[in-house]
């Protein structure tokens, strides 16, 4: 039972990778409150792959490889 819901709250960061990862795409303002929330989120698991995979012909890939990573950590919980 709590398995599932392991798994319910990686695809719910995963969406928020997504919106994220979208939001680098479009402008928008940094210090809006719900942005800002969204990268104190995600910035904790991103930064330290960025650290260890840095950014490729200038793309961040980081966000691939906590795709990866979590699909792998919800494959073994679900």
């Amino acid at each position: 039972m709590e398995f599932a819901f392991i798994g319910q709250i990686i695809g719910l960061y995963k969406l928020v990778l997504i919106v994220r990862i979208a939001l680098s795409w479009i402008p928008h303002n940094p210090h809006n409150p719900a942005i800002t929330f969204l990268y104190k989120i995600t910035e904790p698991v991103l930064e330290p792959v960025r650290r260890v995979i840095p950014a490729i012909g200038g793309i961040d890939i980081s966000p691939i490889i906590v795709f990866i990573g979590l699909s792998f950590i919800k494959g073994i919980f679900t």
